[in-house]
Formats: structure tokens, sequence, C-alpha cells
């Protein structure tokens, strides 16, 4: 599993804003429709990368509030400070054998800002 050379301090800063496991918000919401909408896909989210998981503030077209951070695709998203694209995930050696691509939602594309 890949860590950024911040990641303590990336850490430290997401416990301080005290967001996770937070109740949903419409502001939040908003964006994840809009991002939706705009890649025409039919899953979107708003995730927090914690130590361990990688927690949902916000999602369409997946159930659920959390995986396990082993198989996020935004652990690389945080490896760098530009839009990470991936065009067919499985054809991504990072990617390819991930769960969410071998088998339901069968994820394809994915685009994350770290």
């Amino acid at each position: 599993m890949p860590f950024p050379p911040n990641e303590n301090k990336r850490l430290e800063a997401l416990h301080r804003y005290q967001i996770l496991d937070t109740l949903p918000e419409k502001a939040f919401d908003r964006l994840t429709e809009l991002a939706s909408l705009i890649c025409e896909t039919p899953m979107s989210l708003v995730t927090l990368l914690d130590k361990d998981r990688q927690w949902f503030k916000s999602q369409v077209g997946i159930d659920g509030s959390e995986t396990s951070r082993d198989v996020a695709f935004c652990q690389y998203a945080i490896m760098d400070t530009s839009i990470l694209e991936v065009e067919d995930a499985a054809q991504d050696v990072r990617f390819k054998e991930n769960p969410f691509v071998t088998d339901a939602p069968k994820v394809r594309f994915y685009a994350g800002y770290p």
C-alpha cells in the first residue's frame, strides 16, 4: 500500500478537521452529484482517507459508508498534487486486480484529486 511522504501531517490535518464519521451535508452531496453528471459516470464519491480506511463523506451510485484503504483508488490519488485520471482501470497495473474492478461494480474510469 503506497503512503505519501506527508502521511503523518496529512492524517494530523484530517483529524484536526473533525469531519470523519459526520452526517451528510448538502454542499458535499451537490458536489458529488455534479461530478457524476460532468464525468457521465454512475458513481461519484467525496472520500477521506484515514490510516486504515476510506470513508465516504458523500456518494452517488454506491452503497455503504467506507472501504478498507488497501482497495481504495484514492490511496494513489493522494500520492501527487494533481488529478489522477485512469481511463480503463482493468488495464492499469495498480487497479486491474482490485475487487471493485474485477467484481461489481466493475469500475473502469477513475478520476481523483487529492
